[in-house]
């Protein structure tokens, strides 16, 4: 991507991790990282 991440941007992955969207996900690790 060439750019820092924004607040915004790692906050939405917290919040996906918070909801029930993501009640079937145990044990992961999700790399915030724009593909660095």
């Amino acid at each position: 991507i060439g750019r820092f991440g924004s607040v915004s941007e790692v906050g939405r992955a917290a919040v996906f991790l918070a909801s029930k969207d993501s009640s079937y996900i145990t044990g992961e690790i999700l790399n915030v990282n724009g593909g660095f």
